[in-house]
């Protein structure tokens, strides 16, 4: 299964937690790619000097968010009821992928995702 990052995962390998760092050497292992929508790293990026981070994002895929897929937020975020951009991406993408979100904090990710009808899984960390 496809994986993606939010913004709490970031900052878990940010803040060298074991058991990101430990989920994220497994998908290496496995070949398996994280996508990471690129207003997450945005989200997390808060100086160069966040140096395991930057390493973390080599191993990943930074997806841009191009016009028809702001869209696709947009009305994600209308569905929902919600404002926050970010989380949106994370689940849109999800949706897109069939993927797993690894997140710190899944609440509003699992409200966009039943606004969606969309059953999302999501890991910990």
């Amino acid at each position: 299964m496809n994986v993606v990052y939010d913004a709490g995962a970031l900052i878990a390998i940010d803040r060298r937690n074991d058991r990101m760092r430990a989920l994220h050497a497994e998908l290496v292992r496995q070949e398996r790619i994280p996508l990471v929508p690129a207003i997450v790293v945005a989200q997390a990026s808060r100086s160069p000097k966040q140096v395991a981070l930057r390493m973390m994002l080599r191993g990943c895929e930074v997806v841009p968010v191009d016009l028809g897929w702001a869209h696709v937020i947009g009305a994600a975020l209308g569905g929902a009821g919600k404002s926050d951009v970010v989380d949106a991406a994370v689940v849109t993408l999800a949706v897109r992928h069939a993927a797993r979100v690894v997140t710190s904090d899944p609440d509003d990710l699992l409200t966009l995702a039943d606004a969606m009808g969309y059953e999302l899984s999501v890991v910990l960390v």
